[in-house]
């Protein structure tokens, strides 16, 4: 990777700088087609109504570290080595898988994983399709 400017900064900062000394691997990530990491997340005009950061993340950290190793094993079960991205194509019963895994909630998986970490995924997936539908409404009228 490239130097880059942080926005908030007049830093510059070498994303490869001491990766071999601290132990971090580098991570490849992707989003979804039309989206950049440069580019703000279109959300509504109202946003700071929205308190991701405040309102998920510092009231769920250690859930949302078990959900993102679910998203981590789903990608090496279905796309062994490649980067981490979500294959939407891959499974569509999201509210089925939920309950599949829901009834076995206080179990761990074959893979180790809690059955109620998938059930946390499978919910934010189920509602990201409702929302990604419902953008595509806004978009058609």
């Amino acid at each position: 990777m490239s130097d880059k400017k942080d926005k908030h900064s007049d830093h510059y900062w070498d994303s490869n700088r001491n990766m071999e000394h601290t132990g971090i691997q580098k991570v490849m990530m992707s989003v979804p087609d039309g989206l950049e990491f440069s580019k703000p997340y279109p959300i509504k005009k109202d946003r700071k109504k929205y308190p991701v950061y405040t309102g998920v993340v510092k009231y769920f950290p250690d859930a949302l570290m078990e959900v993102s190793n679910v998203s981590r094993i789903g990608n090496e079960q279905h796309h062994a080595g490649e980067p981490l991205h979500w294959d939407k194509s891959k499974s569509k019963d999201h509210l089925d898988a939920l309950m599949r895994h829901l009834l076995e909630a206080d179990n761990y998986d074959e893979d180790g994983v809690l059955h109620l970490a998938k059930v946390a995924w499978r919910a934010l997936a189920a509602l990201q399709d409702r929302i990604d539908k419902e953008k595509c409404m806004d978009l058609d009228a």
